[in-house]
């Protein structure tokens, strides 16, 4: 469906609002952005304090934007009910429990409840509520300015992220970082009278509707996270059962492609006969509202996925810790945090379709060169300028991409499409890191045993201990953990040296192979940009679509 913007009279002046709602409203987007980056640089030592592997905290990672992504419509939807201030302050009280209970885990078990159930359960109210306080605060340019604002606040917080983890994690250790949180939630309660009050609408949740919602998205990303463990079409050894001769991971898209294409019927039936949809789908028809949300969860992808493969190859590859690798994201943080409160002063000056060209090709680029530059030992300036590049492209993108989505609505929808924002940015985020993540990890695996299988020198015993390890128990370590193996297995010197050679070569082989098929997507995702807004008036104005 077409969207009709009404221009607003020339006599109306927007009323001006006060800075201090969008001072609390983004300190909230800082440390909900936060969290998705903050545990990446601590993965070597999380993993270690844990006693848990890779693949572990890459569950914990997915699991925490995956139940964003679930359950984000339904959090947009109780938004509505029982008004945006309500929930905001709700969301805010569980998400620091979450991170209370997330500074304490002793095990992955309970980082998984507190960090990816709770935390992102809470962020499920919050974030949509933030778009929703924004659209009902502010007016005119002061709104298109306080998106952007937003937008650059999550753009400075996820190039924050790294250089916070990293510092806190060498010098104390990744728990102090969630139980700051807990710490800033409490402040922030203190702040609430500053927020207006906002009514909620008497409104029917379409449970149904949630539950197919909920089940359909997490089926699809659920299959491709696990699809490294468990073979994409062919089972692998440690799959938890065969049907048919195929692995769970191709039964659990069907499923998840199914149970979607249910949900849509739902909501479809459910509007037709007159009740209200958990979505309504005509926003979806609305050609700048889809434009945005595809952007969005392209944007997300690419950040989440690279900042996950990322300290694979500083850590795991070069040996490098937390705060080192902080340190070797820097450029790319300072770049993203610069561009991103840029974008937000041209929010509402510039065209956002070529501020957001602009940073796709930047951040394509910067994929390139990152691309060129893996290798056995960091080259420091070539990696720090591909570094740059793709932060530039993420910050000029991080910058709009908000402002599209909520100008495609009237402000009185502003929880329903902050509900949408919330999921394809986190369904986004989670497809990049379970998508890539097996991707990276499959590719090492089948690497390295093809080339142990190629050896002229290691017996075939060696070869099948080899080849039945990655099969079984495919995993992301350092080449000290492979020595180690080795070594603690009898296997003299030589084999032993030619074990870990091989085994580093797949490492970058793998890497290399995660890089490239980003700046793939990136180029596909330039793709979309034609169908953004091409005058900077477009997400300025107050429009009222058809059907809302």
């Amino acid at each position: 469906m077409s969207e009709q913007v009404t221009q607003p009279p020339e006599t109306a002046a927007p009323r001006k609002a006060g800075w201090g709602v969008i001072g609390i409203l983004a300190a909230a987007q800082f440390i909900m952005v936060l969290d998705t980056t903050v545990m990446n640089v601590s993965i070597s030592q999380v993993v270690e304090d844990l006693d848990t592997t890779v693949v572990g905290l890459q569950t914990a990672i997915t699991m925490y934007t995956l139940v964003m992504a679930a359950f984000m419509l339904i959090g947009g939807k109780i938004g509505d009910r029982w008004g945006a201030k309500r929930t905001f302050w709700i969301g805010m009280l569980i998400y620091g429990t979450g991170s209370l209970i997330t500074s304490m885990s002793p095990n992955l078990g309970v980082l998984l409840f507190g960090w990816s159930l709770i935390e992102g359960l809470g962020a499920v109210f919050v974030i949509p509520a933030i778009a929703a306080l924004t659209a009902a605060t502010y007016e005119g340019r002061q709104r298109a300015l306080c998106y952007g604002i937003l937008g650059g606040v999550a753009g400075a917080s996820m190039a924050a992220g790294p250089l916070i983890g990293g510092w806190v994690t060498a010098n104390y250790t990744w728990r102090l970082v969630f139980a700051a949180e807990t710490v800033i939630v409490v402040v922030l309660m203190l702040f609430l009278k500053l927020i207006p009050r906002t009514a909620g609408r008497p409104s029917k949740l379409d449970g149904l509707g949630a539950v197919l919602s909920a089940a359909g998205l997490g089926a699809v990303v659920l299959g491709v996270l696990q699809s490294s463990q468990w073979g994409w079409v062919l089972p692998k050894p440690n799959a938890p059962f065969v049907l048919l001769g195929l692995s769970p991971t191709i039964w659990l898209l069907v499923l998840g492609a199914y149970v979607l294409t249910l949900f849509a019927r739902r909501e479809t039936a459910v509007a037709d006969r007159g009740d209200e949809p958990l979505l309504d789908l005509k926003l979806l028809g609305i050609p700048r509202m889809r434009a945005g949300l595809v952007v969005q969860a392209c944007q997300a992808f690419i950040i989440q996925a690279s900042f996950f493969v990322l300290p694979l190859y500083l850590q795991t590859v070069l040996g490098f810790d937390a705060l080192e690798t902080g340190k070797r994201i820097l450029p790319l943080s300072v770049a993203l945090f610069v561009c991103a409160l840029g974008g937000a002063v041209l929010a509402g000056r510039m065209s956002p379709q070529r501020i957001i060209q602009a940073g796709l090709g930047l951040l394509l680029v910067g994929e390139v060169v990152i691309l060129g530059f893996i290798a056995p030992d960091l080259r420091s300036f070539g990696f720090a300028a591909g570094m740059a590049l793709l932060g530039a492209g993420l910050g000029l993108m991080a910058s709009q991409v908000g402002n599209i989505i909520m100008s495609s609505v009237s402000p009185t929808r502003g929880g329903e499409a902050g509900g949408l924002q919330g999921t394809s940015l986190n369904l986004g985020a989670s497809m990049g890191v379970a998508l890539v993540g097996s991707i990276v990890i499959a590719l090492l695996a089948s690497g390295f045993t093809d080339a142990v299988m190629r050896s002229d020198t290691l017996p075939d015993d060696v070869k099948a201990q080899v080849a039945a390890t990655a099969e079984s128990s495919a995993n992301f370590v350092s080449t000290t953990q492979v020595e180690q193996a080795a070594t603690d297995a009898g296997l003299p010197d030589e084999q032993v040296r030619e074990l870990v050679a091989t085994y580093s070569d797949a490492q970058l082989d793998a890497l290399r192979a995660g890089f490239a098929f980003l700046a793939l997507f990136a180029l596909l995702a330039l793709a979309w940009v034609r169908r953004l807004p091409r005058r900077a008036t477009d997400v300025v104005q107050q429009p009222t679509t058809s059907g809302a």
